[in-house]
């Protein structure tokens, strides 16, 4: 069932230097490439959110961390913790980092990509909503991002916005193609913008042949109104809109013929010739939860974050793990342990209130930030949420407190969305609208589709 697309004309994505005006104070997004940190990066996180923020730190869809309620923080001082603990390597690229990852896949040439990002000064220029993936091969990242890396037998697909054009690239030149391709796009996007075609129709800001609607995962959750810095680092209005009224395209797939055209620029690039193209299957997608065995005889362990929120005790409990992987699922991986100490983390993880069981009933459920971090909510949706979620099988569920539907997975799900008097449930193949008091069984039954 469609959604009607909502968007603003500016790409007002925050970072750590460029802070959102939510409604319950400035908002920073740390920038964390594949969702890979430290126990100590995330222990300066706690650190920097019970000094200055509300204490907690958010999951984002694109494994990012937010700290909510800066309201007295120093853009410079907030800037050099982070700096120091080396998450934030580059202030012009800062808002550019935008990378998935697969979770359990070793090997991801991650550390390279970022680095030949943020060394390639005309790359700054991408929108902060421009997304990079590098998929182990499960499909689990490749399908929601701009360009996507894809092993395929012996060679990589690079995927242009979930379409498969036919480049193939050995997997020593992956780096090379996927800032080709950002590259691609940006000269794209320069070319439709200076010489659009003759009744040539204004990009959509989303895809037009979709099954379902995707939105912008990573939007911030909090108010959406256009915004560029100011000198505190605090945003301001501002139009992002080209000579013309025409939009400024983010993500590929808002360009005309987007998937193709700049797959076509960057197989020049690369001195290729596409192959045919091939229909991928997008697999269903479950987030990692309980113990995992990986292929090198270690064992991580997965746990879900409920509504996407680490409390303070919950960082404190994370802080003393080697190394930490934030999913695009709100969730977190403590990869590379033993089987005894996976079982000990196990049980400290589920002590702090993070879910291991893949039974729990917040399996495949997600949230925007509602009231009253943002202005535009109509509801409380993450206390709905508690409320109405019991365990189910089926779609993911993500609640949305207006039409915007901040931070909804990219592929099919069922969006919950607030009236102001109730909610209206879509999904596929359902729909309906309730009461809150009986909106879960609405949403139970759209999940089974």
């Amino acid at each position: 069932m469609p959604i009607p697309s909502v968007r603003a004309d500016a790409d007002a994505c925050p970072g750590a230097l460029r802070l959102h005006a939510a409604a319950d104070g400035p908002l920073a997004r740390v920038r964390v490439p594949g969702g890979r940190l430290t126990g100590a990066q995330l222990g300066t996180l706690r650190a920097l959110a019970a000094r200055w923020g509300d204490g907690c730190a958010e999951l984002t869809s694109r494994a990012n961390l937010q700290l909510r309620g800066l309201r007295e923080a120093p853009v410079a001082e907030l800037a050099a913790r982070l700096r120091a603990a080396g998450l934030l390597p580059s202030e012009t690229h800062e808002l550019v980092r935008n990378i998935a990852a697969s979770p359990l896949a070793g090997g991801l040439p991650l550390e390279a990509l970022d680095r030949a990002l943020c060394a390639d000064p005309s790359l700054a220029e991408l929108p902060g909503r421009f997304l990079f993936a590098l998929d182990g091969g499960a499909g689990d990242v490749a399908f929601g991002a701009d360009v996507a890396a894809l092993p395929r037998g012996g060679e990589t697909a690079i995927i242009f916005a979930g379409v498969d054009a036919g480049v193939r690239v050995p997997a020593a030149e992956v780096v090379q193609a996927l800032l080709a391709a950002a590259h691609a796009f940006l000269a794209e996007r320069a070319a439709q913008l200076a010489s659009p075609a003759p009744g040539a129709p204004v990009p959509p800001s989303a895809p037009a042949a979709a099954a379902f609607p995707v939105t912008d995962p990573d939007r911030p959750a909090a108010e959406h109104t256009g915004v560029a810095p100011s000198s505190a680092g605090v945003t301001h209005p501002r139009n992002d809109s080209a000579a013309g009224g025409r939009r400024v395209a983010w993500r590929v797939r808002e360009l005309t013929d987007g998937a193709a055209r700049v797959a076509a620029r960057t197989a020049a690039a690369l001195g290729r010739t596409p192959g045919e193209a091939v229909r991928l299957p997008r697999p269903g997608v479950r987030e990692p939860i309980g113990i995992i065995e990986q292929p090198d005889g270690t064992v991580a362990v997965g746990a879900l974050v409920p509504l996407g929120r680490l409390s303070a005790v919950q960082l404190k409990v994370l802080e003393a793990a080697e190394s930490v992987i934030v999913t695009p699922w709100r969730g977190v991986v403590l990869p590379g342990l033993s089987p005894q100490t996976a079982a000990a983390w196990a049980t400290a993880l589920a002590g702090a209130g993070l879910e291991v069981d893949p039974g729990s009933r917040w399996a495949g459920v997600t949230a925007c930030a509602g009231r009253p971090g943002c202005a535009k909510s109509l509801a409380d949706v993450r206390a709905d949420a508690d409320a109405a979620t019991v365990a189910g099988e089926g779609l993911p569920v993500h609640w949305v407190g207006c039409a915007r539907g901040c931070g909804s997975p990219a592929g099919p799900h069922v969006r919950v969305e607030a009236t102001g008097t109730g909610y209206e449930v879509r999904s596929p193949c359902a729909g309906g609208a309730a009461a809150i008091g009986e909106v879960g069984a609405l949403v139970g039954a759209a999940r089974k589709g």
